[in-house]
């Protein structure tokens, strides 16, 4: 399964449905019926090819669009600030998910073999 991974708490609160936006410098590779998996870790991944092993899966989203990020758009990105140049990412169809083992946490679009059964 497709995988984003986000710092905690946005994957909390994506989980709840209080964070909508997910704010990027890029374009997911994704269509409009595929679920991506939102995985929460603890820190910020900086370089490529950097994972953190003790992810925790907390939600299957959809990207439904991805437009220019706006500064009205802070509250639903959970976001403390505006900055020119980014894309919102519209999360739809958010269902929170219970997966009691670490997911790997790494950076961009990435797959992770897990069970759909299991969420």
């Amino acid at each position: 399964m497709k995988a984003l991974s986000i710092v905690a708490p946005s994957g909390a609160r994506i989980a709840r449905g209080e964070k909508t936006l997910e704010v990027r410098r890029w374009f997911p590779d994704l269509q409009p019926d595929e679920d991506l998996l939102i995985v929460e870790n603890s820190r910020f991944l900086h370089m490529d090819g950097e994972v953190d092993q003790d992810g925790k899966a907390v939600a299957i989203v959809r990207v439904a669009s991805v437009r220019p990020f706006c500064s009205t758009d802070i509250a639903a990105a959970c976001a403390s600030y505006y900055e020119d140049g980014w894309l919102a990412w519209e999360l739809t169809n958010i269902r929170p998910v219970s997966y009691l083992l670490p997911v790997l946490a790494a950076r961009g679009i990435y797959e992770v073999p897990i069970d759909l059964q299991m969420l």
